[in-house]
């Protein structure tokens, strides 16, 4: 049976970067409050009113398609995990598919915060398996900063953004693609992290915007408590179910949402500090984007069929690993 594998991924990160000193002049923090806390030292923005995650996944998809030397026409299904779409309908996937000339393929838009590319890869893998499709346009992309509030001075430091466009074909290799997976959700969550109005319980009104109920809302401690354990257990659970020892492990690719739950995670996993990979300090927290970005970012320093495990915690509550052998 055929494994989804990567075999191509490229990612389009906006021009401006927003720096913990201008966060200085904004709100009440300081850039040595913000790095204790959370290890984050920039963030790109996507500042232009009109653009959207369908900006960034655009530009991905087409440096992805000349990468790789793959013709629009031969892609037939393209899926987007983001929680920051252009709109509510039509699915980003859409638009991007539209912007790009892919003309041969369905697709829809996925949702499951932070979570979200274990989520989306776990589902195109099983149209891989299912030979269902055979070139698969993967897009992970989020505009987080049109949801955060910027006079919040516990969420507007955490909060970056970037696409990333991956094409995933099926493969009879063994010693390559995706051997495992295990996702959870728990829908407490639903009461820690969220965004409160813009859906259908909440519609937009004068009333909510004044409010600032479009905004993300995090309890920040509930959300950590759970982080770090769920993130931790389900990565020590991956490795006992296939008998990885630490040494087995060639990284840890985590979700870059805070350096102490990557630092706890690592350590459940028993994992020399060298083989977790982290570039939250110059992307913040990407959301759904953060875990490919870090595949596309530290790329080269993977051989094929490495051992990666990749894990992430986000709302809902949602969360999961997944064991992948590198297949570039």
């Amino acid at each position: 049976m055929k494994r989804a594998v990567i075999t191509g991924i490229e990612a389009s990160i906006p021009d401006y970067v927003l720096t913990n000193a201008e966060l200085e002049t904004m709100v009440d923090t300081s850039d040595q409050w913000i790095r204790e806390r959370t290890g984050i030292v920039e963030r790109h923005i996507l500042k232009q009113d009109g653009l959207g995650v369908s900006e960034m996944g655009a530009d991905a998809v087409r440096k992805l398609l000349s990468a790789t030397g793959t013709k629009a026409d031969d892609i037939d299904m393209v899926v987007c995990h983001t929680v920051s779409p252009d709109m509510l309908f039509p699915a980003t996937a859409n638009v991007i598919s539209d912007k790009v000339g892919i003309k041969n393929a369905w697709g829809f838009d996925m949702g499951a915060g932070c979570s979200g590319f274990l989520f989306s890869f776990s589902t195109v893998d099983a149209f891989i398996r299912a030979g269902r499709a055979k070139k698969i346009v993967l897009v992970c992309g989020e505009r987080l900063s049109g949801m955060t509030d910027y006079t919040d001075r516990n969420t507007c430091p955490l909060f970056g953004d970037a696409a990333v466009a991956m094409l995933v074909e099926g493969s009879d290799d063994p010693t390559i693609g995706l051997v495992d997976y295990e996702n959870h959700v728990d829908g407490i969550g639903r009461h820690y992290l969220y965004q409160k109005a813009g859906g259908s319980m909440y519609p937009p009104t004068a009333e909510t915007v004044a409010r600032r109920e479009h905004y993300i809302y995090q309890d920040g401690k509930t959300v950590f408590k759970y982080a770090v354990s769920n993130m931790a257990d389900v990565s020590a659970a991956m490795m006992e179910r296939h008998s990885l020892q630490p040494d087995d492990i060639a990284w840890l690719i985590p979700h870059q949402a805070n350096l102490r739950i990557i630092a706890a995670t690592g350590h459940r996993m028993g994992l020399d500090d060298s083989k977790v990979l982290v570039n939250i300090e110059k992307f913040g927290n990407t959301g759904g984007t953060s875990i490919p970005l870090a595949l596309w970012d530290f790329k080269d320093r993977f051989k094929r069929g490495d051992n990666l495990i990749l894990s992430a915690f986000g709302a809902g509550f949602t969360w999961g690993a997944m064991y992948y052998k590198w297949g570039i």
